[in-house]
């Protein structure tokens, strides 16, 4: 063969690989799926101040029986005059070296009314309006959502945590097959320690098949007044007033 007729296959040949490979990589972005895992609710309660360590372990059980097992740790802590001060960490698996990462810093004033977030990455924090309520009323035992979802409630009894009296109970939400796009049935789980003098949950394990198994806890409970510098913004961080002066209430 021609070395002329051997460069004119090779030409032939090389946009077509070129054309393969640029068929395979092209796509547009992907935003993936983000979750959230919901901390120990607290309440902005005057007179009741205390401090802990909030962890959280995340457990999902996947299609081929094995499981993926992440956590994390948090403080979190309230003074006297109903702030809040919380940590918000990354995850990271189980039994591993790796530490949560810190990514902000939350204060919630009911006095100022304010809701300041501090992003460590940034050196700044917004400050948005802040109007949380005080008390938090269950939802009554029985159908809800016009009959498509039941609540079922079990007393667990009592108990003792970090020297702090609990009182148990199991809540269990039934959906009916078809509500939210499922073929059967589906039934969610949720057991609250709960500590009244304190009114906040020092444990909750919540069990959905959609998401997996959350057990999130409260250590090292201490009743003393936290560090009032926990309440203030970081030195060196950079402030943004995002209030436009209309309240907004919290969900």
């Amino acid at each position: 063969m021609k070395v002329g007729t051997l460069l004119a296959a090779f030409l032939l040949v090389v946009p077509s690989l070129f054309a393969q490979d640029s068929e395979e990589l092209m796509r547009g972005p992907d935003g993936g799926t983000r979750f959230f895992v919901e901390g120990i609710k607290v309440l902005p309660l005057k007179g009741q101040p205390f401090s802990g360590r909030s962890t959280t372990e995340w457990t999902h059980t996947l299609e081929d029986g094995s499981t993926v097992t992440t956590h994390l740790f948090a403080m979190v802590a309230r003074d006297s005059e109903g702030r809040i001060f919380r940590e918000a960490r990354s995850f990271v698996p189980l039994n591993s070296d790796q530490q949560p990462k810190l990514s902000d810093i939350r204060i919630f004033d009911p006095v100022a009314h304010t809701r300041t977030i501090c992003t460590l990455a940034t050196h700044s924090c917004n400050v948005t309006g802040y109007f949380a309520p005080t008390s938090f009323t269950p939802r009554p035992a029985g159908p809800f959502d016009n009959g498509k979802r039941t609540l079922a409630r079990e007393n667990l009894g009592n108990d003792v945590m970090d020297g702090i009296d609990v009182v148990g109970t199991r809540e269990t939400v039934t959906i009916n097959a078809g509500v939210i796009g499922n073929s059967q049935a589906l039934s969610i789980t949720r057991e609250f320690w709960y500590s009244p003098e304190l009114q906040v949950n020092l444990a909750v394990t919540r069990r959905d098949p959609r998401e997996g198994t959350q057990m999130v806890r409260v250590h090292e409970v201490t009743r003393s007044e936290p560090d009032p510098s926990l309440f203030k913004v970081p030195d060196g961080f950079a402030v943004h007033d995002l209030r436009n002066g209309a309240p907004k209430t919290e969900n």
